[in-house]
């Protein structure tokens, strides 16, 4: 029996940015943010793959206002041009949803920034748009989405190497980042509430689905896709784990739940692996303020935003 997809408020009226938009779970979040009257704004790396999913959106929900930014997050510099370009469109942001992530390469890869790739990716470039677009998610009064992983409820954050210049290993890199990504979108709900910055930010995780993030990358040096990949598309098939669709819904729920600021939204099936989304127990690794703190303070550094050192964080940016 087919499960009833959650119903999303109306969003007219919102402008909602989502990183990794172009394929899987980040376009059924945008196509269904869009359908729901959101301006879906979709900032990407490969503009031919970004056009394809615009088109695919539109086809699938005629009359959506869905477009295109070009965004590296694997560069900070290009993560600050997407800011300047959106600050100059001077529309407010109503919901932001960082979802855009590489998975564990075989061989330790950087960043254009010298940072290892994926906690370069995934949190710091996440890091860096916050810290870009702040004035307009505070006129927006925005919601902030994280999209982390089962497998920040493994391993640690890296303190001692957090670019993984010793001994690295693609799985534990992931989950480090994973784990940093959780800490800091819990640390940005304290401090807009402590500050007054006037937006919420909440956590979110996908479960287990048949996504690209395991595919075949010859740019991270996987030349076909994984075992696992290949294991978890004949598991969601037989519905023991969760659709791409699926896989989708936590991220939505976080993202239009009501007073959602520093929860946690996964699959609610067996092993939070799949089914309906709802909220869940916060991971153990994600609970401590004196950890939130720390990596609030040594991202904001590493990424160069230095709205988000100062509690007035408007006033910072050029």
């Amino acid at each position: 029996m087919a499960r009833t997809p959650i119903q999303i408020p109306d969003l007219t009226g919102t402008r909602a940015v989502v990183t990794g938009g172009s394929d899987g779970t980040g376009r059924v979040i945008a196509t269904r943010l869009a359908a729901a009257g959101a301006e879906v704004v979709l900032p990407v790396r490969n503009p031919a793959k970004g056009r394809a999913a615009v088109d695919g959106i539109r086809a699938q929900v005629p009359g959506v206002d869905v477009s295109l930014r070009e965004l590296d997050l694997s560069s900070l510099a290009s993560v600050a041009e997407l800011g300047r370009v959106l600050r100059d469109e001077g529309t407010p942001i109503g919901l932001l949803v960082n979802n855009a992530g590489v998975m564990t390469p075989p061989q330790r890869q950087t960043t254009a920034d010298g940072h290892e790739l994926q906690f370069g990716t995934n949190h710091l470039g996440h890091v860096a748009l916050v810290g870009q677009l702040l004035p307009l998610l505070q006129a927006g009064r925005a919601r902030v989405v994280w999209q982390i992983s089962v497998a920040a409820n493994q391993g640690a954050v890296h303190w001692d190497d957090l670019d993984w210049v010793r001994d690295y290993s693609g799985g534990r890199a992931y989950s480090s980042s994973k784990i940093a990504m959780g800490l800091f979108g819990l640390e940005l709900d304290r401090r807009s509430r402590a500050h007054g910055w006037g937006l919420t930010s909440t956590l979110s995780h996908p479960g287990i689905a048949p996504t690209n993030l395991l595919a075949a990358r010859p740019e991270l040096g996987r030349s076909r896709d994984t075992v696992g990949r290949r294991a978890v598309r004949a598991l969601s098939a037989i519905g023991l784990v969760g659709t791409v669709e699926s896989a989708a819904e936590p991220a939505l729920l976080a993202a239009t739940a009501p007073g959602a600021g520093g929860r946690f939204f996964g699959p609610a099936g067996p092993g939070h692996l799949g089914g309906h989304p709802a909220e869940q127990q916060l991971y153990g690794r994600l609970t401590s303020p004196d950890d939130a703190a720390r990596i609030w303070d040594v991202s904001v550094a590493m990424a160069g935003v230095p709205a988000l050192a100062a509690p007035g964080g408007m006033d910072q940016l050029g």
